[in-house]
Protein backbone atom coordinates (compact mmCIF):
# COMPACT_ATOMS: atom_id res chain seq x y z
CA UNK A 1 0.00 0.00 0.00
CA UNK A 2 1.58 3.06 -0.86
CA UNK A 3 1.41 6.20 1.01
CA UNK A 4 -0.38 9.76 -0.38
CA UNK A 5 2.24 12.49 -1.05
CA UNK A 6 1.75 14.18 2.16
CA UNK A 7 4.40 16.81 3.83
CA UNK A 8 3.01 18.09 6.62
CA UNK A 9 6.30 20.33 7.36
CA UNK A 10 6.63 22.17 3.96
CA UNK A 11 3.57 22.12 2.04
CA UNK A 12 0.40 25.31 1.66
CA UNK A 13 -1.80 24.87 4.40
CA UNK A 14 -4.54 25.43 2.08
CA UNK A 15 -3.38 22.54 -0.26
CA UNK A 16 -2.49 20.32 2.60
CA UNK A 17 -6.25 20.78 4.22
CA UNK A 18 -7.86 19.97 0.61
CA UNK A 19 -5.58 17.12 0.42
CA UNK A 20 -6.51 15.97 3.33
CA UNK A 21 -10.34 17.10 3.71
CA UNK A 22 -11.91 15.83 0.05
CA UNK A 23 -10.93 12.18 0.70
CA UNK A 24 -11.65 12.16 4.58
CA UNK A 25 -15.11 13.72 3.85
CA UNK A 26 -15.87 10.86 1.70
CA UNK A 27 -14.78 8.48 4.01
CA UNK A 28 -16.75 9.95 6.97
CA UNK A 29 -19.50 10.07 4.54
CA UNK A 30 -19.55 6.29 3.83
CA UNK A 31 -19.66 5.70 7.53
CA UNK A 32 -23.05 7.77 7.47
CA UNK A 33 -24.43 5.88 4.38
CA UNK A 34 -24.05 3.08 6.64
CA UNK A 35 -26.82 4.76 9.18
CA UNK A 36 -28.95 6.05 6.80
CA UNK A 37 -29.02 2.98 4.68
CA UNK A 38 -29.92 1.02 7.86
CA UNK A 39 -32.89 3.96 8.56
CA UNK A 40 -34.19 3.80 4.86
CA UNK A 41 -34.41 -0.25 4.82
CA UNK A 42 -36.05 -0.71 7.83
CA UNK A 43 -38.67 2.57 7.81
CA UNK A 44 -39.38 0.94 4.14
CA UNK A 45 -39.24 -3.26 4.93
CA UNK A 46 -40.51 -3.18 8.50
CA UNK A 47 -42.08 0.27 9.33
CA UNK A 48 -42.18 3.32 12.08
CA UNK A 49 -41.97 1.08 15.32
CA UNK A 50 -38.79 -0.37 13.91
CA UNK A 51 -37.05 2.86 13.23
CA UNK A 52 -38.58 4.19 16.94
CA UNK A 53 -36.41 1.14 18.48
CA UNK A 54 -33.58 1.77 16.74
CA UNK A 55 -33.75 5.35 17.69
CA UNK A 56 -33.89 4.31 21.64
CA UNK A 57 -30.84 2.21 21.03
CA UNK A 58 -28.66 4.79 19.67
CA UNK A 59 -27.73 6.36 22.66
CA UNK A 60 -25.41 2.69 23.05
CA UNK A 61 -23.84 3.45 19.82
CA UNK A 62 -23.15 7.08 20.46
CA UNK A 63 -21.20 5.77 23.55
CA UNK A 64 -19.05 3.38 21.33
CA UNK A 65 -18.35 5.88 18.86
CA UNK A 66 -17.36 8.41 21.67
CA UNK A 67 -14.48 5.80 22.86
CA UNK A 68 -13.16 4.89 19.69
CA UNK A 69 -13.23 9.05 19.27
CA UNK A 70 -11.45 9.94 22.23
CA UNK A 71 -8.45 7.16 22.15
CA UNK A 72 -8.48 7.98 18.09
CA UNK A 73 -8.24 11.85 18.54
CA UNK A 74 -6.60 11.93 21.92
CA UNK A 75 -3.77 9.21 20.83
CA UNK A 76 -2.92 10.71 17.40
CA UNK A 77 -2.75 14.21 19.18
CA UNK A 78 0.06 13.00 21.00
CA UNK A 79 1.61 10.62 18.51
CA UNK A 80 1.21 13.66 15.99
CA UNK A 81 3.29 15.82 18.22
CA UNK A 82 6.26 13.09 19.47
CA UNK A 83 6.56 12.61 15.41
CA UNK A 84 7.11 16.15 14.75
CA UNK A 85 10.18 16.40 17.86
CA UNK A 86 11.16 13.21 16.36
CA UNK A 87 10.31 11.13 19.51
CA UNK A 88 9.70 8.08 17.40
CA UNK A 89 9.48 5.29 20.22
CA UNK A 90 7.20 7.31 22.20
CA UNK A 91 4.76 7.72 19.36
CA UNK A 92 5.02 3.77 19.19
CA UNK A 93 4.54 3.20 22.50
CA UNK A 94 1.61 5.49 22.57
CA UNK A 95 -0.38 4.21 19.60
CA UNK A 96 -0.25 0.08 21.16
CA UNK A 97 -1.32 1.44 24.18
CA UNK A 98 -3.91 3.15 23.02
CA UNK A 99 -5.08 0.26 20.42
CA UNK A 100 -4.50 -2.15 23.64
CA UNK A 101 -6.36 -0.38 26.27
CA UNK A 102 -9.41 0.68 23.76
CA UNK A 103 -9.52 -3.34 23.21
CA UNK A 104 -10.28 -3.98 26.74
CA UNK A 105 -13.21 -1.19 26.95
CA UNK A 106 -14.82 -2.57 24.02
CA UNK A 107 -15.05 -6.09 25.54
CA UNK A 108 -15.84 -4.77 28.92
CA UNK A 109 -18.94 -2.90 26.96
CA UNK A 110 -19.92 -6.06 24.97
CA UNK A 111 -19.90 -8.11 28.28
CA UNK A 112 -22.21 -5.92 30.31
CA UNK A 113 -24.74 -5.33 27.61
CA UNK A 114 -24.76 -8.63 27.16
CA UNK A 115 -25.26 -9.55 30.91
CA UNK A 116 -27.85 -6.42 31.48
CA UNK A 117 -29.58 -6.28 28.37
CA UNK A 118 -33.12 -5.61 30.22
CA UNK A 119 -32.01 -3.23 32.66
CA UNK A 120 -30.17 -1.04 29.98
CA UNK A 121 -33.42 -0.92 27.62
CA UNK A 122 -35.93 0.48 30.51
CA UNK A 123 -32.94 2.74 31.70
CA UNK A 124 -33.48 3.58 27.91
CA UNK A 125 -37.00 4.54 27.90
CA UNK A 126 -37.69 1.49 25.58
CA UNK A 127 -41.92 0.94 25.80
CA UNK A 128 -43.47 -2.63 25.83
CA UNK A 129 -44.90 -2.27 22.06
CA UNK A 130 -40.89 -1.22 21.21
CA UNK A 131 -39.42 -3.66 22.89
CA UNK A 132 -38.80 -7.12 20.45
CA UNK A 133 -37.77 -4.45 17.93
CA UNK A 134 -35.13 -3.22 20.42
CA UNK A 135 -33.37 -6.70 21.34
CA UNK A 136 -33.80 -8.08 17.96
CA UNK A 137 -30.86 -5.53 16.92
CA UNK A 138 -29.34 -5.33 20.11
CA UNK A 139 -28.84 -8.55 20.16
CA UNK A 140 -27.26 -9.15 16.84
CA UNK A 141 -25.44 -5.63 16.44
CA UNK A 142 -23.41 -5.17 20.34
CA UNK A 143 -20.95 -8.07 19.34
CA UNK A 144 -19.48 -5.90 16.31
CA UNK A 145 -18.87 -3.04 18.59
CA UNK A 146 -14.71 -4.51 19.25
CA UNK A 147 -14.31 -4.13 15.20
CA UNK A 148 -15.78 -0.28 15.25
CA UNK A 149 -13.88 0.46 17.99
CA UNK A 150 -10.33 -0.56 16.11
CA UNK A 151 -11.53 0.65 12.47
CA UNK A 152 -12.16 4.38 14.50
CA UNK A 153 -8.70 4.25 16.09
CA UNK A 154 -7.55 3.27 12.86
CA UNK A 155 -8.53 5.78 10.93
CA UNK A 156 -6.99 8.24 12.86
CA UNK A 157 -3.66 6.83 13.23
CA UNK A 158 -3.71 5.65 8.83
CA UNK A 159 -4.83 9.73 8.37
CA UNK A 160 -1.44 10.21 10.75
CA UNK A 161 0.65 8.15 8.73
CA UNK A 162 -0.32 10.00 5.68
CA UNK A 163 -3.12 7.89 3.86
CA UNK A 164 -6.36 9.41 3.84
CA UNK A 165 -7.49 7.94 0.33
CA UNK A 166 -6.69 4.15 2.43
CA UNK A 167 -8.87 5.63 5.15
CA UNK A 168 -11.46 6.77 2.60
CA UNK A 169 -11.34 3.03 1.45
CA UNK A 170 -11.81 1.33 4.41
CA UNK A 171 -14.95 3.50 4.89
CA UNK A 172 -16.18 3.68 1.59
CA UNK A 173 -16.14 -0.43 1.60
CA UNK A 174 -17.83 -0.81 4.84
CA UNK A 175 -20.59 1.38 3.63
CA UNK A 176 -20.85 -0.80 0.19
CA UNK A 177 -21.04 -4.23 2.62
CA UNK A 178 -23.62 -2.47 4.76
CA UNK A 179 -25.81 -1.37 1.60
CA UNK A 180 -25.65 -4.68 -0.35
CA UNK A 181 -26.08 -6.77 2.31
CA UNK A 182 -28.99 -4.97 4.37
CA UNK A 183 -30.83 -4.90 1.21
CA UNK A 184 -30.45 -9.12 0.74
CA UNK A 185 -31.46 -9.19 4.38
CA UNK A 186 -34.52 -7.04 4.75
CA UNK A 187 -36.05 -7.57 1.36
CA UNK A 188 -35.39 -11.00 -0.16
CA UNK A 189 -34.43 -12.95 2.43
CA UNK A 190 -37.43 -11.09 5.05
CA UNK A 191 -35.40 -11.39 7.54
CA UNK A 192 -36.41 -7.38 8.74
CA UNK A 193 -34.81 -5.57 11.76
CA UNK A 194 -32.35 -8.60 12.94
CA UNK A 195 -31.21 -8.37 9.18
CA UNK A 196 -30.34 -4.35 9.61
CA UNK A 197 -28.25 -5.44 12.76
CA UNK A 198 -26.58 -8.16 10.76
CA UNK A 199 -25.51 -6.29 7.84
CA UNK A 200 -24.52 -3.38 10.09
CA UNK A 201 -22.18 -5.88 12.04
CA UNK A 202 -20.16 -7.01 9.55
CA UNK A 203 -19.56 -3.54 7.97
CA UNK A 204 -18.21 -3.23 11.45
CA UNK A 205 -15.79 -6.19 10.69
CA UNK A 206 -14.68 -5.20 7.41
CA UNK A 207 -13.40 -1.70 8.45
CA UNK A 208 -12.04 -2.69 11.33
CA UNK A 209 -9.89 -5.63 9.61
CA UNK A 210 -9.09 -3.14 6.86
CA UNK A 211 -7.54 -0.90 9.31
CA UNK A 212 -5.54 -3.04 12.09
CA UNK A 213 -4.56 -5.10 8.72
CA UNK A 214 -2.81 -1.84 7.35
CA UNK A 215 -1.48 -0.88 10.78
CA UNK A 216 -0.03 -4.56 11.14
CA UNK A 217 1.18 -4.92 7.77
CA UNK A 218 1.66 -1.15 6.35
CA UNK A 219 2.10 1.34 8.33
CA UNK A 220 5.40 3.63 7.79
CA UNK A 221 5.55 6.25 10.38
CA UNK A 222 4.41 3.97 13.29
CA UNK A 223 4.99 0.48 14.32
CA UNK A 224 2.94 -1.33 17.67
CA UNK A 225 5.88 -1.96 20.41
CA UNK A 226 6.20 -4.77 22.85
CA UNK A 227 4.62 -3.75 26.38
CA UNK A 228 6.61 -5.30 29.50
CA UNK A 229 4.18 -7.03 31.77
CA UNK A 230 5.64 -4.92 34.67
CA UNK A 231 4.25 -3.01 37.45
CA UNK A 232 6.18 -0.29 35.49
CA UNK A 233 4.97 -0.75 32.54
CA UNK A 234 1.79 -0.68 33.63
CA UNK A 235 2.21 2.72 35.48
CA UNK A 236 3.57 4.12 32.09
CA UNK A 237 0.54 2.88 30.08
CA UNK A 238 -2.27 4.18 32.83
CA UNK A 239 -0.08 7.65 32.58
CA UNK A 240 0.16 7.93 29.13
CA UNK A 241 -3.74 7.10 28.70
CA UNK A 242 -4.73 9.36 30.80
CA UNK A 243 -2.87 11.95 28.75
CA UNK A 244 -4.62 10.53 25.92
CA UNK A 245 -8.09 10.23 26.97
CA UNK A 246 -7.57 14.11 28.42
CA UNK A 247 -6.84 15.32 25.06
CA UNK A 248 -9.78 13.22 23.70
CA UNK A 249 -11.96 13.80 26.24
CA UNK A 250 -13.95 16.63 24.31
CA UNK A 251 -14.68 13.82 21.26
CA UNK A 252 -15.91 11.63 23.59
CA UNK A 253 -17.74 14.26 25.66
CA UNK A 254 -18.90 15.27 22.19
CA UNK A 255 -20.27 12.16 21.31
CA UNK A 256 -21.99 11.48 25.12
CA UNK A 257 -24.17 15.05 24.09
CA UNK A 258 -25.23 13.27 21.28
CA UNK A 259 -26.39 9.99 23.14
CA UNK A 260 -27.95 12.33 25.75
CA UNK A 261 -29.50 14.28 23.05
CA UNK A 262 -31.13 11.63 21.73
CA UNK A 263 -32.04 9.97 24.63
CA UNK A 264 -33.58 13.22 26.48
CA UNK A 265 -35.38 13.84 22.91
CA UNK A 266 -36.80 10.64 22.61
CA UNK A 267 -38.27 10.80 26.16
CA UNK A 268 -39.64 13.92 25.30
CA UNK A 269 -41.09 12.72 21.61
CA UNK A 270 -42.94 9.72 23.50
CA UNK A 271 -44.13 11.84 25.89
CA UNK A 272 -45.85 14.30 23.61
CA UNK A 273 -46.35 12.15 20.56
CA UNK A 274 -46.01 8.72 21.70
CA UNK A 275 -44.12 5.79 18.95
CA UNK A 276 -45.17 7.69 16.14
CA UNK A 277 -42.98 10.87 17.69
CA UNK A 278 -40.36 8.79 18.14
CA UNK A 279 -40.41 7.68 14.79
CA UNK A 280 -40.59 11.21 13.49
CA UNK A 281 -37.69 12.58 16.01
CA UNK A 282 -35.60 8.82 14.56
CA UNK A 283 -35.73 10.68 10.88
CA UNK A 284 -34.09 13.65 12.28
CA UNK A 285 -31.16 11.72 14.06
CA UNK A 286 -30.87 9.60 10.79
CA UNK A 287 -30.08 12.83 8.71
CA UNK A 288 -27.58 13.87 12.40
CA UNK A 289 -25.04 11.20 11.61
CA UNK A 290 -24.65 12.93 7.62
CA UNK A 291 -24.33 16.65 9.13
CA UNK A 292 -21.64 15.30 12.16
CA UNK A 293 -19.42 13.50 9.66
CA UNK A 294 -19.58 16.57 7.83
CA UNK A 295 -18.25 18.55 10.59
CA UNK A 296 -15.97 15.97 11.51
CA UNK A 297 -14.24 15.27 8.65
CA UNK A 298 -13.69 18.97 8.76
CA UNK A 299 -12.15 18.90 12.56
CA UNK A 300 -10.07 15.78 11.51
CA UNK A 301 -8.77 16.77 8.65
CA UNK A 302 -7.34 20.46 10.23
CA UNK A 303 -6.62 18.45 13.48
CA UNK A 304 -2.91 16.41 12.14
CA UNK A 305 -1.97 19.78 10.39
CA UNK A 306 -3.06 22.07 13.39
CA UNK A 307 -1.29 19.53 16.14
CA UNK A 308 1.96 19.41 13.98
CA UNK A 309 2.20 22.58 13.44
CA UNK A 310 1.42 23.51 17.25
CA UNK A 311 3.95 20.74 17.93
CA UNK A 312 6.71 22.36 16.11
CA UNK A 313 5.83 25.96 17.27
CA UNK A 314 4.50 27.52 13.29
CA UNK A 315 1.46 28.93 15.12
CA UNK A 316 1.34 31.61 11.92
CA UNK A 317 0.41 28.11 9.64
CA UNK A 318 -1.80 26.83 12.80
CA UNK A 319 -3.92 29.85 12.72
CA UNK A 320 -4.11 29.43 8.93
CA UNK A 321 -5.38 25.85 8.92
CA UNK A 322 -8.36 27.55 11.45
CA UNK A 323 -9.52 30.22 9.04
CA UNK A 324 -9.42 27.63 5.97
CA UNK A 325 -12.04 24.76 8.84
CA UNK A 326 -14.33 27.44 9.74
CA UNK A 327 -14.86 28.67 6.76
CA UNK A 328 -15.53 25.45 5.04
CA UNK A 329 -17.43 24.42 8.17
CA UNK A 330 -19.91 27.81 7.76
CA UNK A 331 -19.95 26.51 3.65
CA UNK A 332 -20.68 23.45 4.03
CA UNK A 333 -23.21 24.19 6.96
CA UNK A 334 -25.00 26.44 5.05
CA UNK A 335 -25.51 23.56 2.49
CA UNK A 336 -26.42 20.89 4.25
CA UNK A 337 -28.84 23.52 5.90
CA UNK A 338 -30.78 24.62 2.63
CA UNK A 339 -30.97 21.36 1.20
CA UNK A 340 -33.05 19.47 4.04
CA UNK A 341 -35.27 22.60 4.16
CA UNK A 342 -35.60 22.35 0.76
CA UNK A 343 -36.27 18.74 0.19
CA UNK A 344 -37.33 17.86 3.33
CA UNK A 345 -40.87 16.13 2.03
CA UNK A 346 -38.61 13.73 0.11
CA UNK A 347 -36.20 13.04 3.01
CA UNK A 348 -38.92 11.85 4.91
CA UNK A 349 -40.10 10.08 2.09
CA UNK A 350 -37.03 8.10 1.81
CA UNK A 351 -37.48 6.39 5.39
CA UNK A 352 -41.06 6.17 5.71
CA UNK A 353 -44.55 5.74 3.46
CA UNK A 354 -46.82 9.12 3.82
CA UNK A 355 -49.80 7.12 5.34
CA UNK A 356 -47.28 6.02 8.11
CA UNK A 357 -48.53 8.21 11.17
CA UNK A 358 -45.38 9.98 11.94
CA UNK A 359 -44.91 11.34 7.85
CA UNK A 360 -46.69 14.30 8.89
CA UNK A 361 -45.33 14.81 12.55
CA UNK A 362 -41.41 14.18 10.41
CA UNK A 363 -42.35 16.80 7.37
CA UNK A 364 -43.39 19.57 9.61
CA UNK A 365 -40.84 18.93 11.92
CA UNK A 366 -37.35 18.30 9.58
CA UNK A 367 -36.96 21.98 8.60
CA UNK A 368 -37.01 23.15 11.74
CA UNK A 369 -34.37 21.17 13.18
CA UNK A 370 -32.10 21.52 10.03
CA UNK A 371 -31.86 25.53 10.70
CA UNK A 372 -29.64 23.88 13.66
CA UNK A 373 -27.06 22.02 11.49
CA UNK A 374 -25.27 24.78 10.43
CA UNK A 375 -24.19 25.64 14.04
CA UNK A 376 -23.58 22.31 14.95
CA UNK A 377 -20.56 21.71 11.76
CA UNK A 378 -19.24 25.18 13.05
CA UNK A 379 -18.92 24.26 16.78
CA UNK A 380 -17.69 20.71 15.57
CA UNK A 381 -14.87 22.82 13.97
CA UNK A 382 -14.47 25.13 16.99
CA UNK A 383 -13.84 22.17 19.44
CA UNK A 384 -11.87 20.29 17.13
CA UNK A 385 -9.49 23.33 17.15
CA UNK A 386 -8.96 23.42 20.93
CA UNK A 387 -8.79 19.39 21.11
CA UNK A 388 -5.94 19.73 18.72
CA UNK A 389 -3.93 22.24 20.31
CA UNK A 390 -4.35 20.71 23.52
CA UNK A 391 -6.99 23.14 25.38
CA UNK A 392 -8.87 20.35 26.76
CA UNK A 393 -10.54 22.36 29.50
CA UNK A 394 -12.14 25.04 26.79
CA UNK A 395 -13.43 22.42 24.13
CA UNK A 396 -15.00 20.17 27.19
CA UNK A 397 -16.35 23.49 28.27
CA UNK A 398 -17.82 24.38 24.79
CA UNK A 399 -18.91 20.43 24.29
CA UNK A 400 -20.61 20.13 27.88
CA UNK A 401 -22.71 23.40 27.37
CA UNK A 402 -24.04 22.03 23.61
CA UNK A 403 -24.22 18.71 24.93
CA UNK A 404 -25.53 18.85 28.10
CA UNK A 405 -26.81 22.00 29.24
CA UNK A 406 -28.74 23.54 26.60
CA UNK A 407 -29.58 20.92 25.71
CA UNK A 408 -31.62 20.06 28.69
CA UNK A 409 -32.58 23.39 29.32
CA UNK A 410 -34.36 24.17 25.85
CA UNK A 411 -36.13 20.09 25.57
CA UNK A 412 -37.75 21.33 29.46
CA UNK A 413 -38.60 24.89 28.07
CA UNK A 414 -39.68 24.92 24.52
CA UNK A 415 -42.09 22.64 24.33
CA UNK A 416 -44.04 24.18 26.99
CA UNK A 417 -43.70 27.18 25.92
CA UNK A 418 -44.20 26.81 21.62
CA UNK A 419 -45.79 23.07 21.87
CA UNK A 420 -44.97 20.82 19.38
CA UNK A 421 -42.60 23.03 17.35
CA UNK A 422 -40.51 23.20 20.62
CA UNK A 423 -39.23 20.53 20.85
CA UNK A 424 -38.15 20.76 17.30
CA UNK A 425 -36.78 23.85 17.92
CA UNK A 426 -34.49 22.32 21.17
CA UNK A 427 -31.33 21.59 19.20
CA UNK A 428 -30.89 24.59 16.93
CA UNK A 429 -31.36 26.71 19.85
CA UNK A 430 -28.69 24.47 21.84
CA UNK A 431 -26.64 24.72 19.15
CA UNK A 432 -27.10 28.47 18.34
CA UNK A 433 -26.38 29.32 22.06
CA UNK A 434 -23.58 27.13 22.12
CA UNK A 435 -22.00 29.35 19.22
CA UNK A 436 -22.56 32.63 20.81
CA UNK A 437 -20.69 30.90 23.78
CA UNK A 438 -17.70 30.18 21.67
CA UNK A 439 -17.46 33.79 19.48
CA UNK A 440 -17.39 35.44 23.11
CA UNK A 441 -15.14 34.09 24.77
CA UNK A 442 -12.68 33.17 22.08
CA UNK A 443 -9.35 34.61 22.72
CA UNK A 444 -9.20 37.50 19.74
CA UNK A 445 -5.65 38.27 20.50
CA UNK A 446 -4.14 34.44 20.63
CA UNK A 447 -1.09 34.08 18.90
CA UNK A 448 -2.74 31.81 16.56
CA UNK A 449 -4.23 34.14 14.68
CA UNK A 450 -1.52 35.61 13.28
CA UNK A 451 -0.79 36.17 9.26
Amino acid sequence: MNRDAIDFNSADIGRLFRQMFFPTLAGMLSIAVITVTDGIFVGQGVGGDALAAINIFCPLWMVMTGISLMFGAGGSVVIAVHLSQGKQKAADINMTQSLAVATLLALTFIGVMRLFGSEVAAMLGCSERLLPYYFDYAGYLVPSFLFYIWGGIGLFLIRLDGSPRYAMACNMASAAVNVVLDYLFIFPMGMGIKGAAIATALSGVTSGVMAMSYILLSMHSMKLYGLKPSMKSLRLTLRNIGYQCRIGSSALLGELAMAFMMFIGNIVFMKYLGEEGVAAFSIACYCLPMVFMVGNAVAQSAQPIISYHYGAGNFSNVGRALRISLLTACLSGAAVTAAIGIWHSEVVGMFIDRSDGAFAIADNGLPTIAVGFLFFITNLTFIGYYQSIKQVGRATLYTFARGFLFVFAFFMLLPELCGTTGIWLAMPAAEAATLLLILATHPKTNAVFEK
